[in-house]
């Protein structure tokens, strides 16, 4: 028996949860289709960055956008998700670095944004106070923060349901078509029929728009995290390297959340990763040299997620250009977790009012398929 619902939205990870969540305050009854369990890959286990700072131009908009519910997130969603904004900071580690970082901000500016704040070498150590000497300046956004990634996308996936969506986690999505102006989708021995299909479903998403005649050039990656053994409480915000693509952040009881540089191997057949060690001790080496108070931490943990990463690094976000009712969310390249609530938003606007007031033209798939009308 077919069971017919006004949206099916495919991945329950942070965008597919925010999605099925804001069709639900915009009166809509969705089902949303996890084949393992929401937030299970890149949504779950990601270092949890709230940042605005550092963005392609194309997405600073959505990020805009997305930063404003966060701010509110505990009223949407009664539950803070251990969200805290200390701003995050991009360290310049020499001039030529500082020398980019100015011209950045002067962009920005131009172009009418001014969340990225340039600081030189004083403000850089009044924020982080632990920061290697040598460094001369970098940029801050000080509405940045962070977030608990699994606590936060559970709670968006428990909101949508506590508001009416469906969902079904633990069988894929399997035989999706198109019949009679409906789209049709097999979850298992059930089977769902609606006007509209949202595919959100991260590193799996490729195949689905390559089936459906939209192919986008897209590469499975595994970044790698790693915590560190307590260390005395040297930094609030959130700290990134310009050069060596870095990020980390302290917790409360001390620990350092060290993330980005390098990737595991991903098995997508089999919901594995296969961690790069050589690549974990070259990032650890990397904070140790800028931190200097890091040098007696050891490595307690380490893993890594499975994500999908576009051509040019950004997102697919908005409708086909092949077929009515199809839309696509997914390619948010390792810098997706931030945008969640936001894209969530704009989805809902494009799907019930055919539009959107954030700009979010540079994403469309349109841009891998110019020969397409």
């Amino acid at each position: 028996m077919t069971k017919l619902v006004d949206a099916i939205v495919v991945g329950g990870g942070i965008h597919g949860c925010s999605t099925a969540l804001h069709m639900c305050l915009a009166g809509m009854k969705p089902v949303l289709i996890e084949k393992d369990y929401a937030g299970r890959h890149a949504s779950g286990v990601n270092a949890g960055g709230v940042r605005q700072l550092a963005r392609h131009v194309a997405e600073i908009p959505l990020s805009i956008r997305s930063m404003g519910i966060w701010e509110r997130i505990d009223g949407l969603l009664d539950d803070n998700c251990s969200f805290e904004s200390h701003g995050q900071v991009l360290v310049a580690e020499n001039g030529a670095e500082l020398e980019a970082c100015c011209a950045r901000v002067a962009e920005l500016n131009a172009l009418g944004f001014t969340h990225e704040e340039l600081i030189d070498a004083a403000e850089l150590r009044r924020l982080v106070p632990a920061v290697a000497e040598t460094c001369p300046g970098g940029v801050v956004s000080r509405r940045d923060g962070a977030a608990n990634p699994a606590q936060t996308t559970t709670a968006f996936r428990r909101k949508a349901a506590s508001l009416g969506a469906t969902v079904c986690e633990g069988v894929a999505a399997s035989n999706i078509r198109q019949r009679d102006g409906l789209w049709q989708v097999d979850v298992g021995a059930d089977s769902y029929a609606a006007p509209v299909l949202v595919n959100a479903a991260g590193a799996w998403a490729a195949p689905i728009a390559a089936a459906l005649g939209e192919p986008v050039p897209v590469e499975t990656v595994a970044p790698m995290l790693m915590i560190t053994s307590p260390v005395p409480h040297f930094i609030d915000p959130v700290v990134i390297l310009r050069g060596r693509k870095l990020s980390f952040k302290q917790f409360a009881n001390g620990t350092v959340l060290i993330g980005g540089g390098h990737l595991a191997t991903p098995n997508q057949d089999r919901n594995e990763t296969v961690l790069d060690w050589r690549g974990l001790a070259m990032s650890a080496r990397t904070v140790f040299e800028l931190f200097p108070i890091m040098r007696g931490a050891t490595i307690v943990r380490a893993w890594a997620g499975i994500e999908a990463k576009t051509k040019d690094d950004l997102p697919v976000l908005g409708p086909s250009v092949r077929h009515k009712g199809l839309y696509h969310q997914f390619g948010f390249s390792l810098h997706g977790f931030q945008l969640g609530p936001g894209a969530g938003a704009v989805m809902t606007e494009l799907i019930v009012n055919g539009g959107t007031q954030t700009r979010i033209g540079d994403l469309s798939i349109g841009r891998f398929h110019a020969s397409i009308p």
